[in-house]
């Protein structure tokens, strides 16, 4: 199997598992007299067997990632840096929002508001981010197709 493919399934395996929380949630009490609308200790088993399949196709994936070479290291480390440039883009992305706002003041005795940042370079380092991350998540996503998920 690919990791692509595993990475489907552990998505897939991630839904299944947030379906058993509502269908317990569901299940969890009922009117004194009736009856829940599915067995709570049936759905507590498969929700068992489901977080079983998701740890183990984890560690198969975190094993991959962490033995698969990536230029300048490895392909846990690239996950690692598209995570801080995504952080990154989010924060100075927010930073830019704050600090474009503009107040209307309607005399000259309201407080008036001023930017205390550069936002023209604010925003060329959201366009360089989100450049490098593209770049990045291509590599990521043409790898994830060409290596084999490692079972130990």
């Amino acid at each position: 199997m690919k990791l692509a493919e595993a990475l489907i399934q552990r998505a897939d395996c991630q839904k299944k598992i947030a379906q058993l929380r509502q269908r317990l949630n569901r299940s969890a009490k009922v009117q004194e007299g009736e009856q829940p609308p599915e067995n709570p200790q049936e759905l507590l088993v498969e929700l068992e067997n489901a977080l079983a399949d998701l740890t183990t196709l984890i560690q198969h994936i975190n094993r991959t990632n962490s033995n698969t070479p990536l230029e300048n290291g490895t392909l846990s480390d690239a996950l690692a840096q598209r995570d801080t440039l995504t952080t990154r883009r989010s924060v100075l992305d927010s930073l830019i929002q704050e600090a474009a706002i503009t107040h209307n003041r309607y005399s000259r005795s309201e407080v008036r508001f001023v930017s205390t940042v550069d936002i023209a370079a604010l925003q060329r380092q959201v366009d360089s981010a989100s450049q490098a991350y593209r770049l990045l998540d291509s590599q990521i996503q043409a790898l994830n197709w060409q290596v084999d998920l490692l079972d130990s």
